[in-house]
């Protein structure tokens, strides 16, 4: 699954020349236009959907308990996406994939119809998958690539020290709940910590951030030139070989 050096080089560049040409500036205007505000946390109430996910998270939980079956065999992040060896290098944080910026990952949906039709049902959604945190993982400050979109958590699996397990989000502090979420914009600088013995899943979800027309146009325009970039393909390409090695391959 780890693709050559030279390709990873291509791909980091690419994406620094489509951040700085295209995205910067159609930042500015999503955040200046947004229909729930400019906030490190937002408020999981102002989202009209949530009460429906939260109301399947035990569904969502137990075919999570199915895939950590093989907890082993799926991969770690930076085996996905060779951008991320900038924050985690170790095996300490999985990722198993529903969907990548619009691209479903159809065999991993099929072994989780229940998730995949609770997802579906979330409008914009762009991204999803198991973010698995093993103990004593901590991740370093970071940023997304676009505020285009906002990101959701949904806990699954929690420590019994919860407050030990705990997310910061520019200057703000949170923990998870099992059956409870969190909605964040992740282009705030934030980072993570699980300090605790136990580990730590989230559904993990990227969604387009509430806009009013026609800006919601452009944001839907920048999110399908990220589609299409080299970041989200090795994504793509990664999880299908991860696939075909487990025995399956197909991506809709």
């Amino acid at each position: 699954m780890n693709r050559s050096m030279s390709v990873r080089v291509v791909v980091k560049a690419a994406n620094v020349s489509a951040q700085h040409i295209l995205y910067k500036p159609a930042e500015w205007l999503v955040r200046r236009s947004s229909s729930v505000g400019e906030h490190a946390f937002f408020k999981p109430s102002e989202l009209d959907w949530i009460p429906r996910v939260e109301a399947g998270w035990t569904a969502i939980r137990d075919e999570l308990l199915v895939v950590l079956r093989e907890r082993e065999r799926i991969p770690n992040f930076q085996e996905v996406s060779s951008e991320q060896t900038r924050i985690t290098q170790d095996n300490k944080w999985k990722t198993y994939w529903l969907y990548a910026y619009g691209r479903k990952m159809a065999d991993n949906c099929r072994s989780c119809p229940e998730t995949t039709r609770l997802i579906e049902a979330i409008p914009a959604i762009k991204t999803a998958f198991f973010s698995i945190l093993a103990p004593r993982k901590h991740i370093p400050e970071h940023r997304g690539p676009y505020a285009g979109v906002l990101r959701y958590h949904l806990g699954l699996i929690v420590p019994r020290q919860k407050e030990a397990c705990r997310i910061r989000v520019g200057s703000e502090m949170a923990h998870w709940e099992e059956g409870k979420s969190l909605v964040f914009d992740d282009t705030y600088l934030h980072e993570v910590w699980n300090d605790t013995d136990e580990e730590r899943v989230v559904l993990f979800v990227d969604f387009a951030r509430p806009l009013p027309f026609p800006v919601s146009l452009l944001n839907e325009a920048m999110i399908r030139i990220l589609s299409r970039s080299g970041y989200v393909q090795e994504i793509v390409e990664n999880v299908r070989d991860w696939n075909r090695q487990a025995g399956t391959a197909t991506t809709g």
